[in-house]
């Protein structure tokens, strides 16, 4: 397999194995599908994913991708979140494919963890060693505030409803 092509079935590999992992029953035991919950040590809080983002260069071939392989109808782009194209979640969130903003934004996939108080927990990411790289922001059209931050290589993002 040359290199094109290998990127190219990891492109379109990645995104389903994210999407697998979330609706697999048996990597998550008992708990619900698409909803990834974690404890807080001694808090005893869940984590939950309220909208998992995939920036791709082949936007089409990935909606397409995970439509066959799970079902799911994406809509039409929604220039609110940056022309996503999103399906719905079983938890009640949202899956986002879209293509990079910027020639400088490359393919990620993160992952936007509901909070209660976007700006207490862009503090405390901060606290913990997290480079913040968008501060908190209302998104347009009443669907909350959203924040992104790096740490150890991996973006993350935090949204508050």
């Amino acid at each position: 397999m040359t290199g094109r092509k290998m990127r190219s079935a990891v492109a379109l590999l990645v995104p389903a194995l994210v999407v697998w992992a979330y609706h697999s029953r048996s990597a998550l035991g008992t708990q619900e599908a698409s909803t990834l919950e974690v404890q807080e040590s001694g808090k005893g809080k869940a984590m939950t994913v309220q909208y998992l983002e995939i920036v791709t260069s082949d936007l089409e071939g990935t909606c397409a991708a995970l439509e066959k392989l799970h079902g799911v109808s994406f809509g039409d782009p929604d220039p609110m979140i940056g022309n996503a194209r999103t399906a719905m979640l079983d938890n009640g969130g949202r899956i986002g494919v879209r293509a990079p903003m910027a020639a400088h934004e490359t393919p990620v996939i993160r992952p936007y963890v509901l909070v209660d108080d976007i700006e207490a927990a862009v503090k405390a990411a901060a606290a913990a060693g997290g480079e913040i790289a968008m501060a908190a922001t209302e998104i347009p059209g009443g669907q909350g505030k959203f924040a992104i931050y790096f740490q150890g290589g991996i973006q993350y993002g935090l949204w508050e409803l």
